[in-house]
């Protein structure tokens, strides 16, 4: 664990500073969830404009390899990407390219051969796909059994478009809240239409680059990476019932699912990320230059504003949220509101918050998924996740 301050920001010389109160004992309750979930890895930090203040590492990135996690080690995010595809619309949105209360059908017409009970698969929007409340379901791909032949998630454009008419909205698009994995891949063909980029090229070009995110990726590790790339585990039961955890390899292919899951980092990305949400500028004009270019103050906030109660749980993540603003949920908790997201996705999971008032920030990775006993699991996760909020309360 590291107490003293890493800047992320404008090359701004680092300062020493203090832990969060509270930081220890929330370090021994930590240690204690991951023990008592057998995760095999982990880490946490608390960052105050744009600087760590915090951070812990516990156990292995990779349990046969004898490596500890460390400031190096790179995790998956899941459906945390969801935040960056979300901003990349806004971004589109406030260069005049398209407006949140355009049909989804203009930019993707191959929606229109799923059933609609409600109404017109025209009428459902941007604004609706961005806040999850468009009807879709939840997940992308039917296929789970565990067949040797069934791919981890589709691969192809076309798997999602010849299911189409097979599929059907689940409530009145704009009714109410209703967490859906295939809408943020539908809005990542928006940005891929619009542009003539893919998916990943864009975010590189227009979040990564002027934010300076550099070991940030999709799909499999680059080369020279690899090394620092943790695994990733489950917790089951054999055939005799004896609990093990097993690991499944680093990479996997996370096909035509990347923009609603895909994103892998180090915790120093994640920073430069968070610090960009919270607008940690330290009064540097060139970095406030940058932040405007990728969204302005007043996008952002707008993402931020309460637009459904979340009253479902979290289906890509075991913390449920109060309610759901555009792509990021809002929790309140200790007398404030804390705006973020949650992942899951093979055996990571995943979460970051900030305090927009405050501009401090949260963020957590987790290598292991524990299949035996999820609900207490997902039971431990909410509450690690509310002592890390109370780490950033006023």
């Amino acid at each position: 664990m590291a107490a003293a301050a890493v800047t992320v920001a404008g090359g701004l010389a680092a300062q020493a500073a203090a832990p969060p109160a509270g930081w220890r004992a929330f370090t021994t309750a930590f240690d204690h969830y991951t023990a008592s979930d057998s995760v095999v890895g982990a880490s946490v930090l608390v960052l105050q404009d744009g600087r760590v203040v915090a951070r812990h590492d516990d156990g292995w990135g990779d349990r046969a390899l004898r490596q500890r996690t460390d400031t190096n080690t790179i995790y998956h995010w899941a459906s945390i990407t969801k935040t960056l595809t979300a901003v990349a619309i806004l971004q589109l949105r406030d260069r005049g390219r398209l407006t949140l209360d355009d049909p989804i059908t203009r930019y993707v017409p191959e929606l229109r051969q799923v059933h609609d009970p409600y109404g017109s698969m025209d009428d459902i929007t941007i604004r609706m796909l961005l806040s999850h409340a468009a009807g879709f379901q939840d997940p992308t791909w039917p296929y789970k059994q565990g067949k040797p032949w069934e791919p981890f998630e589709p691969t192809r454009w076309s798997q999602l478009v010849a299911m189409m008419p097979y599929q059907e909205l689940l409530f009145p698009p704009g009714s109410r809240y209703g967490y859906s994995n295939p809408g943020f891949i539908y809005l990542a063909r928006v940005i891929e239409r619009l542009t003539g980029d893919r998916w990943q090229t864009y975010v590189y070009k227009n979040l990564f680059g002027p934010l300076a995110i550099t070991r940030s990726y999709f799909a499999a590790t680059p080369y020279y990476l690899a090394p620092s790339r943790s695994n990733n585990y489950y917790l089951d039961e054999d055939s005799t019932g004896a609990e093990r955890v097993h690991a499944n390899g680093r990479d996997f292919d996370p096909g035509v699912t990347i923009p609603n899951g895909g994103w892998n980092a180090p915790l120093g990305d994640l920073v430069r990320w968070l610090s960009f949400l919270t607008g940690a500028t330290h009064g540097d004009s060139a970095v406030a230059a940058r932040y405007d270019v990728v969204l302005t103050r007043g996008s952002l906030e707008e993402m931020w504003r309460a637009r459904y109660l979340a009253t479902e749980p979290v289906a890509t993540g075991p913390a449920a949220a109060d309610s759901m603003g555009m792509s990021f949920f809002i929790l309140w908790r200790h007398g404030a509101r804390f705006v973020g997201h949650t992942g899951s996705q093979a055996g990571f999971r995943s979460f970051f918050y900030i305090n927009p008032i405050t501009r401090a920030g949260v963020l957590a990775a987790f290598n292991t998924t524990n299949a035996v006993d999820p609900e207490a699991s997902a039971a431990g996760f909410r509450a690690v996740r509310d002592s890390a909020l109370s780490l950033i309360a006023p």
